[in-house]
């Protein structure tokens, strides 16, 4: 059922528009409003999948209407009715976030169209939504920890902006889900999200790898190549284990920084690139920085905004909620049914020393669900949980 609102103030109009979309359809729920007023009080109040508006009314005219709309539940397509004098207005309306419009009196074929286009562009909004809540859901925040909630406030305060970050924090705390979290959560959202695992590229790639090359600029370089730098214009690019860089590719990633330009491996042609930089490392490039192996210009221009992801110790209040978590999770790819842990087994868990972190606690819940019990028990836990 599609639910349709119509405002508009002559009721003659109103009773003509009402009665061709109840009769074209009876999956259209059709309501009505005789002022801009009356109708937006309908949208706080209702949930509705198209708006017919008019441009000319008194009290709120439909100009007032679709700002407030756009305001309050963007997502609605809005479509203007417009007089005969009100084409231009009607035009300018679409630059403001209008669907489209109709002209009185409404053309029936013209009308209907539109009607079935703006319906179908709301369920494909709404179908993308779902999608994207679904791909969220793999990089999940799970904690209500006092640290776990301060970075989650961090994360909607800086997310929104370009603000360079920094993540620390030892192996297995979760930053890449933090570095994915802010860029889900910026502007940029649309945009790629290009990782990089700095340790995992050899030294005499990494330049290559982020940078690209051209033809014939080392022995393998058998054809022009873009770098992650250029792969990641207009999103995101995550810098995981920036520790581990080599000096010369970090003089390159702070001049990408300073200037938004990089040059290819092999190449003096500068390309211009619009990228949020987010870096992690599980080290203290405090302390790489006395020692020589870090430049310390290139950790003040990464490190804007510092966020350190506590340990698992450090957050202990959160293991119960993990492993509900990851139960659900594993259950679920395996296609078996959740199991239980009981309290006593949940404590028992809390209890230990967790130098993997979340990633080692995975793994032992992993475990316990394979080789444990329909409900997991202190004594399981003892059994294969053990170090």
């Amino acid at each position: 059922m599609s639910k349709i609102l119509v405002i508009e103030d002559e009721a003659a109009i109103r009773r003509v528009l009402v009665k061709i979309l109840s009769e074209e359809n009876e999956a259209y729920q059709v309501e009505e409003a005789e002022d801009g007023l009356l109708g937006i009080d309908k949208i706080k109040n209702d949930e509705f999948d198209l708006i017919l508006c008019d441009i000319k009314m008194p009290k709120m005219d439909g100009v007032e209407v679709l700002e407030a709309v756009k305001k309050i539940k963007p997502e609605i397509p809005i479509v203007m009715i417009s007089g005969h004098g009100d084409i231009d207005t009607a035009v300018n309306t679409m630059r403001l976030g209008a669907f489209d419009y109709i002209s009185k009196p409404p053309d029936l074929n013209r009308l209907l169209n539109i009607v079935r286009n703006a319906l179908d562009k709301k369920e494909l909004v709404v179908e993308n939504k779902i999608l994207k809540k679904k791909v969220s859901k793999k990089y999940e925040m799970i904690g209500e920890s006092p640290a776990i909630s301060q970075i989650k406030d961090i994360i909607d305060k800086v997310a929104p902006t370009d603000a360079r970050v920094l993540i620390t924090g030892t192996n297995g705390t979760g930053k890449e889900l933090v570095a994915h979290w802010l860029h889900e959560k910026s502007e940029r959202s649309k945009g790629p999200m290009i990782e990089v695992n700095c340790a995992a590229i050899p030294s005499e790639l990494i330049e290559s790898e982020l940078f690209g090359h051209v033809k014939g600029a080392f022995t393998s370089a058998a054809k022009d190549r873009a770098g992650k730098f250029e792969a990641a214009n207009g999103g995101t690019i995550f810098l995981d284990e920036i520790g581990d860089m080599s000096l010369s590719a970090q003089a390159k990633v702070l001049r990408a920084l300073q200037e938004s330009k990089i040059q290819r491996v092999g190449s003096d042609k500068d390309i211009k690139v619009d990228v949020r930089v987010i870096a992690a490392t599980n080290k203290n490039l405090k302390k790489e920085i006395q020692e020589g192996k870090f430049r310390e210009d290139l950790y003040h221009r990464l490190a804007v905004i510092l966020i350190r992801v506590p340990s698992l110790n450090e957050r202990r209040e959160d293991i119960p909620l993990l492993i509900n978590h990851f139960s659900e999770k594993i259950s679920e790819e395996q296609g078996t049914a959740k199991k239980i842990f009981s309290d006593k087994a949940i404590k028992r868990l809390q209890e230990y020393d967790w130098t993997g972190n979340i990633r080692e606690l995975r793994n032992v819940v992993e475990r316990l669900i394979i080789l444990g019990e329909n409900q997991v028990s202190e004594q399981d836990v003892k059994a294969f949980a053990s170090k």
